[in-house]
């Protein structure tokens, strides 16, 4: 697998789009944090608290919106209802391929430094995961399906968020980053979220649509059959769409979507396979973590055995 690390600072104050990085050879990509994440004093979640394990949803709810520190062991499937808060410093985990949360979703709100990982998310009513005025979020080998709204969405000027090795499966509104384009008096400055080695298999849109956050890191993502489209970089973004592996999807990125303006889109060493060429445009503000990145042709490849739940 081609591979190279990539330096923060490297890429520099702006980036024009059509900019080149040719890939290393390198090992292959460890599932270990990466990305905007690590940055504001880094994701630890519940840290070294001793795990509990939940198999119920007043014990989920309990744990996860205790003022203490948590490592929250999801065992077998759970049913929610409606949007249950989770609290700061708090990792979420599915035990094996087969935890599951069910009904509703997570609401990460007012809240810093969770985790939440290796969890399928499946019907949910309103969002599988909302973060909002949040930061140092890690969202994580989760697999989501057949939910109502977004699946992972990130607004009101959350920061320092990283999604990554997930896999969507038959969605529409995939992930919605800013909620709208009147918010910038919070979002400027914010929204930062690194999407990575993430897996779209038939969803449709959103993948992310970015409004403010600048740079947004979109890498090393396979989208497969996408069904609208694949990244909108929108009102005052700055979005680079780098690495990506882009198959049957005829629209992979642009820029404005709906009534938003076109925000600026820098696009890299992507791959296409019966897929169009994309909009891009304008510039984006240096990536300012170090980071390591696949060649583009292997991510189909690295990301279909690697993405999901059952890989940690």
């Amino acid at each position: 697998m081609s591979m190279k690390t990539v330096r923060a600072g490297v890429i520099g104050v702006l980036l024009a789009a059509g900019t080149v990085l040719a890939p290393q050879p390198a090992s292959a990509a460890p599932f270990d944090l990466a990305g905007w994440a690590t940055q504001g004093g880094g994701t630890t979640g519940g840290g070294n608290a001793s795990p509990v394990t939940v198999t119920s949803s007043s014990a989920l709810i309990s744990a996860m919106q205790s003022s203490s520190p948590a490592v929250i062991r999801v065992s077998g499937s759970i049913a929610i209802s409606g949007m249950q808060k989770v609290a700061s410093n708090k990792t979420l985990i599915g035990v094996g391929s087969t935890a599951a949360i069910t009904g509703g979703g997570l609401n990460i709100a007012n809240a810093s430094n969770v985790i939440v990982r290796n969890i399928n998310f499946r019907g949910w009513s309103d969002d599988a995961i909302n973060v909002q005025y949040s930061t140092r979020v890690w969202i994580d080998h989760n697999q989501f399906s057949n939910g109502n709204d977004g699946a992972v969405d990130v607004k009101r000027a959350s920061d320092y968020v990283t999604v990554s090795w997930n896999k969507f499966i038959d969605h529409d509104k995939t992930m919605l980053l800013g909620h709208s384009d009147s918010n910038g008096g919070e979002d400027r400055g914010k929204l930062r979220v690194t999407y990575h080695h993430n897996w779209f298999a038939g969803t449709n849109q959103r993948h992310p649509r970015v409004r403010f956050g600048n740079p947004v890191h979109v890498y090393n993502n396979y989208y497969a059959s996408i069904g609208s489209y694949g990244v909108a970089s929108t009102m005052e973004a700055g979005v680079l769409v780098e690495g990506n592996y882009f198959e049957n999807t005829e629209d992979p990125f642009h820029r404005g979507e709906g009534s938003s303006p076109a925000g600026s889109l820098v696009a890299r060493n992507n791959h296409f396979v019966n897929s169009g060429s994309g909009d891009a445009g304008g510039s984006v503000r240096s990536i300012p973590y170090s980071y390591t990145l696949d060649s583009a042709s292997s991510v189909k490849s690295s990301v279909s055995s690697g993405a999901g739940t059952g890989r940690i």
